[in-house]
């Protein structure tokens, strides 16, 4: 019988014979893998460009192995360099690690998917996915002679035949076709009845929302997977996929009558208020694929433990619904801060730059006499120096007033992290007690970590219903503000402070070849993962201690600063300038681009390089970085503005040496990558990296 997708009329179909392999040798890496099917797929007339469709899968195999139990991978994008959403299959001997839990991969199905694809293809995408969870048709794909048999048993999963179709196709064919039909075809939309019975009047069931950064194939075969463990374990499992076909939200009454809910995502849950107070089980979207009757089992334990962790009403993704060992914590720590920091910086974007606009027009002594200017003057009663003066003062005093909040946003998210809300008032309450005791920087990363566990601890307390209502806006904040400022009192203000004064002198004592080391630090942790933790780290550590007063902690703004515009300006000039022709063409765009966000100081413009070739990008933007940090930490370059790149030319002190060790790592980082790309071959699996190095590509 002749099968033809439900697209036939729309476009070409999404497989066709000139698009499948069969126990073939395609590489020994991942890798070689995707870029043999990505050129398939462009000679077939399937994408514009065989490299960037290479690079869009292997940039979303950067994010997470797309390796699956049974020896079965499913590398997939989605990518203007695709012309139709289309399947290239492989039948691999040897094979080849994709990252699977249980070993290399023989089955591998390159997803293509146009950038702007429809509803339709997204569902045709999903239905392939989501059989792939079914032995029998894992099987059939085994156990097919020719790829026409692999183009009949897609079509079949894609557009099932009616129950009587003639008996038309290729005998060998026929054996495998009907093992895969035997399997029921769940439909690419999730399980959702309109009605539902009413949850009490039925059995105890479990709700569970699955999602994956592209929504192809991750969140539908995780669907599929706790669908079919919850069948074995006897409870009814209602899954909403949020994925690129759409998604149908689970009806209220569904959601009401669960026992428990599992959050199954690699991304943020939409409409995640709808579950709260329901206890959770929270992980990656793989972990459902891979364990999903753990997760099931999982489940139903919370939904019977009274002190389960629940999913927080108004949460956003805090520390607080999510249970013990979901996640490392090691991952979980870092994640935590990361979100102080990441609230933290638009109080010292915004405050540095009013800082520095009010040096540009009131001069660096105007530092001093600010406050008073401000509170003794008024533009009908200027003070002497005019006008200029007094803005000046203004801005800079706005500018301090605004940078003054560095700290205690920093310990207030930090425990809003953990907590989510009730942990905000004792955070920030820790924060400005770190700066009230000069405790600084280090006092509000400990004060915004014990403020969180202490109002998750208060808010895990058993109490009364009549009391529950006053528990996050009065209970919590005020006994975890109690317990936190006593101990950062009595306890820790002290010792914090001492710590804080004496890394202080220790900066301020480096000289020679101590503060060129000190440099070349900054300079490598700005440059390993582009806007990730360790990023954030050094860039932190700069503002937290940025002082108008203090010539140290300005070497090493400018330091930091230098050395996070290297990776986006030595891009731009090796993908636009020394060697187009070794990036692809959405590479070289990006290197357009690149110019202006280097400039501004903005890391994350070289991120589609790093997620593309990492282990030949990332080294040799960590030696032109290291390069600069040391040439700034020479020549005595200050800076006090913490953001602004160029633009805030006036706020650098040596100008001309600032663009000299800009200028030396950006040159010394384009010729390490272009000489990396000329002559160093990728060996290494990109997701054998470091995970800090992951979260880049993420």
């Amino acid at each position: 019988m002749s099968h033809s997708t439900p697209d036939r009329d729309s476009g070409p179909q999404i497989i066709s014979e000139d698009l499948i392999s069969l126990d073939t040798d395609l590489g020994a890496s991942k890798e070689d893998v995707i870029s043999a099917l990505s050129r398939r797929l462009a000679d077939a007339g399937r994408a514009t460009e065989a490299d960037a469709l290479r690079d869009a899968a292997l940039a979303r195999e950067s994010q997470s192995a797309t390796g699956l139990p049974g020896g079965i991978a499913i590398p997939h994008c989605r990518s203007e360099a695709v012309v139709a959403a289309s399947l290239g299959f492989a039948r691999l001997a040897p094979k080849v690690d994709f990252g699977a839990p249980d070993g290399p991969a023989d089955l591998v199905f390159l997803i293509a998917a146009p950038e702007g694809a429809g509803a339709e293809h997204m569902k045709l995408l999903s239905s392939l996915a989501r059989a792939l969870v079914r032995p029998a048709f894992v099987g059939s794909l085994r156990d097919a002679k020719t790829p026409a048999e692999i183009v009949t048993l897609v079509n079949d999963v894609l557009a099932p035949a009616p129950a009587a179709t003639p008996a038309a196709a290729a005998p060998a064919a026929a054996p495998a076709a009907a093992a895969a039909a035997a399997a029921p075809t769940p439909t690419p939309e999730p399980v959702a009845p309109e009605k539902e019975p009413e949850p009490e009047e039925g059995p105890k069931h479990i709700v569970a929302v699955t999602a994956c950064p592209t929504g192809i194939a991750h969140t539908y075969m995780a669907a599929d997977s706790l669908v079919a463990a919850g069948e074995r374990a006897g409870v009814v499992v209602h899954v909403e996929t949020q994925g690129s076909s759409g998604s149908t939200p689970l009806a209220p009454g569904v959601i009401a009558g669960a026992s428990a809910v599992i959050f199954a995502t690699d991304v943020g849950v939409k409409g995640k208020e709808r579950f709260a107070g329901k206890p959770v089980v929270a992980s990656g979207v793989k972990r459902a694929i891979n364990e999903p009757d753990t997760m099931i089992t999982e489940a139903l334990r919370a939904g019977m433990n009274p002190s389960a962790a629940t999913v927080d009403a108004g949460s956003a993704g805090s520390a607080a619904d999510e249970p013990a060992g979901s996640i490392g914590w090691g991952t979980h720590l870092r994640q935590v801060l990361l979100t102080g920091v990441s609230y933290m910086i638009p109080f010292v974007a915004a405050g540095g730059l009013l800082i520095a606009l009010g040096f540009l027009l009131g001069g660096y002594e105007i530092s001093g006499p600010a406050e008073d200017i401000v509170l003794s003057n008024s533009l009908g009663q200027l003070p002497e120096g005019g006008l200029a003066t007094y803005l000046g003062a203004v801005l800079f005093q706005l500018g301090s007033l605004a940078f003054s909040f560095l700290v205690p946003a920093l310990a207030g998210y930090i425990a809003f992290a953990i907590a989510d809300r009730p942990g905000l008032a004792p955070g920030f309450t820790a924060g400005a007690v770190a700066v009230f005791v000069g405790a600084g920087f280090i006092g509000g990363l400990v004060g915004g970590l014990i403020a969180g566990v202490v109002a998750l601890w208060i808010s895990r307390i058993p109490v009364p219903q009549w009391l529950r209502g006053l528990m996050p806006v009065v209970i919590i904040p005020l006994f975890a503000t109690l317990i936190v400022g006593a101990l950062m009192f009595l306890v820790l203000g002290r010792p914090l402070a001492e710590i804080t004064s004496g890394l202080t002198n220790w900066l301020n004592g480096l000289s020679g070849s101590s503060v060129i080391v000190l440099g070349i630090i900054l300079g490598l942790m700005m440059c390993f993962d582009l806007g990730g933790p360790v990023n954030k780290a050094a860039y932190a550590f700069a503002v937290a201690g940025l002082n108008v007063n203090d010539p140290a902690s300005l070497r090493i703004m400018a330091a930091v600063m230098a050395a996070g515009m290297v990776p986006p300006l030595a891009m731009a000039l090796a993908a636009t300038v020394l060697r187009p022709s070794l990036f692809s063409e959405a590479e070289r765009e990006n290197g357009k681009a690149a110019w202006l966000l280097g400039s501004a100081f903005i890391s994350e413009g070289a991120i589609p390089f790093a997620a593309a070739d990492p282990l030949r990008v990332i080294p040799s933007m960590m030696a032109g970085g290291a390069v600069t940090g040391a040439l700034i930490m020479a020549f005595n370059v200050t800076l006090s503005a913490p953001h602004g790149g160029i633009f805030v030319f006036f706020a650098i002190g040596n100008l001309l040496w600032f663009l000299v060790a800009l200028a030396a790592g950006v040159v010394v980082a384009a010729l390490c990558v272009v000489g990396a790309k000329e002559f160093i071959k990728p060996g290494a699996s990109d997701a054998e990296l470091d995970p800090d190095v992951a979260t880049v590509a993420a």
